[in-house]
């Protein structure tokens, strides 16, 4: 299987790619599961490529997933940001940063 995006990227644009789609949708389908989340959008632009989440489509996003690939060697190239604009973790390895929302995920079963 390819692990390239699953349409050809304009090259002036950021995209995800495959697997990182994988891991975005599976954190995805779990919210969707415990009632917590019912839309997203995705957006790729010149610097970013960024998924939003939401509870009702007519809101702002609950949290954004970010790919910034210029970010890369400095403090990572994916994070995950706040409605209110707070970086709730960034980092290298976008597993590990989308753990971040596995607390978010326990409150909401509890």
């Amino acid at each position: 299987m390819d692990a390239g995006p699953p349409f050809p990227p304009a090259p002036d644009r950021v995209v995800f790619d495959r697997a990182e789609l994988s891991l975005i949708l599976s954190v995805y389908g779990r919210f969707v599961a415990a009632g917590e989340w019912r839309d997203y959008a995705m957006s790729f632009l010149r610097d970013a490529a960024v998924f939003s989440v939401f509870r009702r489509a007519t809101e702002h996003p609950l949290y954004r997933i970010e790919k910034r690939p210029r970010l890369r060697n400095a403090q990572g190239a994916y994070s995950v940001i706040a409605m209110d604009g707070r970086i709730l973790k960034r980092g290298h390895d976008l597993a590990q940063v989308l753990r971040v929302l596995d607390k978010a995920l326990i409150r909401a079963v509890d």
